[in-house]
Order: C-alpha cells, then structure tokens, then sequence
C-alpha cells in the first residue's frame, strides 16, 4: 500500500496537473495500492471546488482504503514534531499526521511536497 498524499490528489484533480505525477497516482489506484488517511481526506473536502471534484472525492471515499489513525499515530507525530524542532524544521501538523499514520502502518508516501523528503531523514 501506499499512502498518497493531498499534494498528489491534488494534482490529480486539477485538469493540468502535473503529467507524471498523474501517471504514477493513476498506476497505484489501478494497481490496488492507493490509500489515504483521514487527515488527506479532510484537506482534499478542505480545499474541494465545484461540482467535478467534489463528485471525485466522494467516489474516492467509496473505493479507497483508509488508514486508520488510532492514538499511537498521534505520539508519533509528536514524536516526529519534537524531532523536527530539534533538527531547525518546522513541519506543517498535517503532514506531520500523514508521515506518522504511514509509519504505524508500515505503507509508504507518495507525495510531491518538500516537508516529507525531510521528514524521512528523521
């Protein structure tokens, strides 16, 4: 599994989104390896426009597996924010969530925003 993050969703709904990311997000949703979290969820609605996107998210919601984010995700994202201080980053909460739910399930990320290539030096 791997979990995809709001940066890659969101270039997958826009009309001119990035090509290859795209081609990637659309290789793991075919190929049964796509998931998301509740956290991706709630940005993706956060930032939902018109009427397309809002119909693809709900049918997202019907065939996508969510990870669950019981409390051991949520003392590792502040286990990972205290590290992230530590190191001079400071790392935005969601993706902080987002990192540490694909760590307690053991899935990967597939993201294209800057915060998670930092976030696995730690």
């Amino acid at each position: 599994m791997i979990l995809i993050d709001t940066s890659c969703w969101i270039e997958a709904l826009r009309e001119r989104g990035d090509a290859e990311v795209r081609r990637r997000l659309h290789a793991h949703v075919l190929g049964g390896r796509a998931c998301w979290s509740p956290v991706v969820r709630l940005e993706l609605w956060n930032g939902a426009r018109g009427a397309r996107e809002k119909k693809a998210l709900r049918e997202f919601e019907q065939v996508l597996p969510e990870l669950d984010m019981p409390a051991e995700v949520w003392e590792l994202a502040c286990d990972l924010a205290r590290r992230a201080r530590t190191s001079g980053l400071t790392i935005p909460v969601t993706d902080l969530l987002i990192v540490a739910c694909a760590r307690h399930h053991g899935v990967e990320v597939e993201s294209t925003d800057a915060h998670f290539a930092e976030l696995e030096k730690l």
